[in-house]
């Protein structure tokens, strides 16, 4: 992947120049496939993170009840958000759907600054966007999505 590769040379050359540096957590890597509809994932599936001893928490959120997707005429998929259920912090996602690839960075940085699925679904989101459905799979997180 491009962007693992990218970083990978970064951090080579921040080494390089004495630069203290931060390894690359492999696992939390973003992933996305160019295919229509788009796939993108990161960190632990709900099999994996059950797997590696964590209570999980999961939300999931389809594409259909979005309004954004719907004016794009591009309503199939979902979002779905793995959480660990006694902290909040997100473990990892799997998105399907339209343009998700460019959904990721938002749940990206939420794990690797140790947010929680709450202040996702707190955290203001514009309307219409197609990152309304990170918010309400947050939201399906904590017991409480709006337009389900």
């Amino acid at each position: 992947m491009a962007h693992v590769a990218s970083k990978q040379g970064i951090l080579c050359a921040d080494a390089i120049a004495g630069k203290e540096t931060q390894p690359i957590n492999y696992k939390m890597v973003p992933s996305a496939t160019y295919c229509h509809p788009q796939v993108a994932s990161f960190g632990f599936t709900e099999a994996e993170a059950i797997e590696a001893g964590y209570k999980v928490k999961v939300g999931k959120f389809p594409f259909q009840a979005n309004g954004k997707a719907l004016g794009l005429g591009e309503s199939s998929g979902f979002g779905k958000l793995v959480t660990d259920e006694t902290t909040g912090e997100i473990l990892g996602a799997s998105l399907i759907g339209p343009e998700v690839s460019e959904l990721l960075p938002e749940l990206t940085l939420a794990q690797s600054m140790e947010m929680t699925a709450e202040e996702i679904a707190h955290s203001i989101h514009a309307h219409p966007t197609l990152s309304e459905v990170l918010m309400e799979a947050a939201e399906a997180v904590i017991g409480s999505p709006i337009h389900m």
